[in-house]
């Protein structure tokens, strides 16, 4: 099934990347950091006030899950359920498509916030491996919060959200494989000189204006 899926994602990106690069390279920003540490919401605000298109990983993943007829949704549900983290061929082409349709119907939507990716090493090697020279990554944004304030904020969240993995079992499994997959990733581009971390823990308000302050600065 990874091969198929492999095989898919190369013979549909050479189009879009020839299309693409005569119009503008798509301009990544990576924003990770734990489950509840606000990566959504933030985002949301940034897509506000500045010209980003917010592609959340996991949002996409999700709605391929519900889309009917996916080939691929009970492989999906399985890996949320569990706290693990899809085969990134799935990801991948779910985030190329996405970046394809929106630079499609606007070529001046080519900034990308990509929120909850790469979440693990075999993420940022398929990144690398099929992206490559096709889109500029800048930098990445690290929301840093502590583990006990990520759980408190999903358990309220679960309370209205609908999501099957804002539980405590699902949660404290998500904690761990994020602490073990995505942190040494976010450690990898801080010895580049490509992270740029906001404390968390604090409030919306106070969060989005280091943000602000991060986003004015890199322009």
């Amino acid at each position: 099934m990874i091969g198929l899926l492999s095989g898919y994602v190369s013979q549909r990106v050479p189009s879009l990347l020839y299309r693409v690069s005569l119009i503008m390279k798509p301009q990544v920003v990576f924003v990770l950091g734990g489950p509840g540490a606000g990566k959504g919401t933030q985002c949301s605000k940034i897509v506000e006030a500045y010209n980003y298109t917010h592609l959340s990983a996991g949002d996409l993943l999700r709605a391929e899950r519900a889309r009917e007829g996916s080939e691929f949704g009970q492989l999906i549900a399985s890996y949320i359920k569990e706290g693990k983290i899809v085969p990134v061929e799935i990801t991948i082409n779910l985030l190329r498509k996405a970046m394809e349709e929106t630079i499609e119907n606007d070529e001046k939507k080519f900034r990308f916030l990509i929120d909850g990716f790469p979440r693990n090493e075999d993420n940022l090697q398929g990144w690398n491996s099929v992206m490559d020279g096709k889109a500029d990554v800048k930098f990445v944004l690290f929301f840093d919060c502590g583990d006990e304030v990520c759980i408190d904020r999903c358990l309220e969240r679960g309370k209205s959200s609908g999501r099957t993995d804002d539980n405590r079992e699902s949660l404290e499994k998500r904690i761990q494989t994020y602490l073990q997959s995505t942190r040494p990733i976010i450690e990898q581009y801080e010895k580049l000189g490509k992270v740029r971390t906001v404390d968390a823990s604090r409030s919306v308000d106070e969060v989005f204006a280091d943000v602000k302050s991060i986003l004015d600065k890199e322009g």
